[in-house]
C-alpha cells in the first residue's frame, strides 16, 4: 500500500511521498500533486498520513478510517 502525507502548517498545506532509490542513494521525498492522491486514495490503493507541524501530532488515514476524520482532516473530494 502507498503511504503519502499531507503536512498542514500555517501558511497551508501539501502533500508528499517517498520514492525508494538503489541501494546506495538515498531515498527521495517530491511533492504530489492532490488529484494523484485522491485517485489512490479512493481505489483503497493508499493510506494517508496527516501531520501537523506546529505540535506534532500525526494520524494516519486509509479508505477504512472514519468518514467524519476523512472529511475534517483531508476533504469532502477524498468520500
Amino acid at each position: 500500500m502507498k503511504r503519502y502525507t499531507k503536512m498542514i502548517g500555517i501558511t497551508g498545506s501539501h502533500y508528499t511521498t517517498e520514492f525508494e532509490k538503489i541501494k546506495h542513494h538515498g531515498n527521495k521525498i517530491r511533492e504530489v500533486r492532490e488529484e494523484t492522491v485522491i485517485k489512490q486514495f479512493k481505489a483503497g490503493k493508499a493510506e494517508v498520513l496527516v501531520v501537523f507541524e506546529e505540535t506534532g501530532k500525526q494520524m494516519l488515514l486509509d479508505d477504512f478510517s472514519e468518514k467524519d476524520d476523512i472529511k475534517k482532516y483531508l476533504g469532502k473530494k477524498f468520500l
